[in-house]
């Protein structure tokens, strides 16, 4: 089963930023800045958390996931997220794969 995650993240060096980024971009949607919103099984975000804590300095940087609960289809997880000003994209829907 697989579960909605906000994530956000405060990381201190640009570089580091950046392959924070790119891991992100491979597994879920961006919604703001820093912000993203993925859809992972139990063990796609074991792997996830495998690849970001080498990529972060865990003194400097904070990544968290917000558990949304069930991803049921993307109407249940937008019900729970509420936007105000700019119009987001429409999100589709992805499956991640990560390796």
């Amino acid at each position: 089963m697989r579960n909605s995650y906000v994530v956000c993240y405060d990381i201190a060096d640009p570089k580091r930023w950046r392959t924070i980024y790119k891991l992100f971009m491979g597994v879920g949607d961006p919604v703001q800045y820093s912000v993203f919103r993925c859809e992972l099984s139990k063990s796609e975000k074991i792997i996830l958390e495998e690849k970001i804590l080498p990529a972060m300095n865990q003194r400097e940087d904070r990544v968290m996931f917000i558990n949304l609960g069930p991803s049921r289809s993307i109407s249940s997880v937008e019900d729970r997220l509420e936007w105000f000003g700019k119009p987001l994209k429409d999100m589709p829907e992805r499956k991640a794969v990560i390796i």
